[in-house]
């Protein structure tokens, strides 16, 4: 059986796991080893079990204690050359990724990791680099998206084969225009390399999702520029308008921001 939980996505710290019985992928580690400990044992889980460490960009929120768990368990973390680089001069990283532990990907070249078949792929995002994944465990497709400033046609590709993805929809349009930003945060945002909103996410999927998808997980929403409920609204609304019924057609969640979610199967 296949398995994914959200440790926490957004601003604040992101971290997701993806796992069977025997093994385990973490993608990013934005938040606390303690915290990522703690977790862990309040869902039975076993670091054992953990055997990778997928990292989409080097920002803070997605990369702060990568170091301090490949070290501890002996992980082998897999990012691009330009995103381990990045890891290896943010200071908010104290502990760094030993030489030993550190993978490279190429941007489209699978990879194969125990049972899992992961393909990265180039999101558009003001970071170093920055990566989706592609995770293919048998006959389920998993893919992850974040961070992303607009949805290109390789995007679109994923879109259309994922049975399970995580996309972001970090802020709503005109909370994000009357919001507390200064301008220049604003503008960069909603840039091209910014962060994607409740609306263009909405569209992505009415316009590239296909029949196959079955669950899908908003993450990354902003506290300052959205609202669970909101991001909901305006998906279902726009998925009404084309004739989609979330529930009906694929399940919908909206992943918190600071604290774990339930553990979803993936069949």
């Amino acid at each position: 059986m296949l398995r994914f939980v959200s440790f926490g996505s957004g601003s604040s710290g992101n971290c997701y796991y993806l796992y069977t019985d025997t093994e385990g992928i973490l993608i990013d580690s934005g938040i606390g080893i303690r915290t990522i400990k703690r977790y862990f044992s309040d869902y039975g889980l076993s670091f054992s079990n953990l055997k990778n460490i997928l990292i989409t960009h080097d920002h803070a929120d997605h990369v702060k204690s990568v170091g301090c768990i490949s070290s501890e368990f002996f992980i082998p973390v897999y990012a691009t050359s330009e995103v381990h680089k990045g890891i290896e001069h943010n200071y908010c990283v104290r502990r760094k990724i030993p030489a030993a532990n550190k993978r490279f990907v190429e941007k489209g070249e699978t990879i194969q990791l125990g049972d899992f078949s992961v393909t990265p792929f180039s999101v558009p995002h003001d970071s170093s680099d920055n990566v989706g994944y592609e995770i293919v465990y048998g006959d389920v497709v998993f893919c992850l998206i974040t961070d992303v400033g607009h949805i290109t046609p390789e995007l679109e590709k994923r879109i259309s084969t994922a049975n399970y993805l995580v996309l972001e929809a970090n802020h709503d349009e005109e909370m994000l225009l009357n919001g507390p930003y200064p301008q220049h945060l604003k503008e960069r945002v909603s840039s091209e390399n910014g962060h994607l909103s409740n609306k263009s996410c909405a569209e992505a999927i009415v316009h590239h999702a296909t029949p196959s998808l079955r669950h899908l997980w908003l993450c990354h929403l902003s506290e300052e520029n959205n609202h669970p409920e909101l991001a909901r609204k305006t998906l279902e609304m726009t998925f009404h308008s084309y004739g989609l019924v979330a529930g009906r057609d694929f399940a919908l969640d909206v992943l918190k921001r600071k604290s774990p979610s339930e553990v979803f199967e993936l069949r």
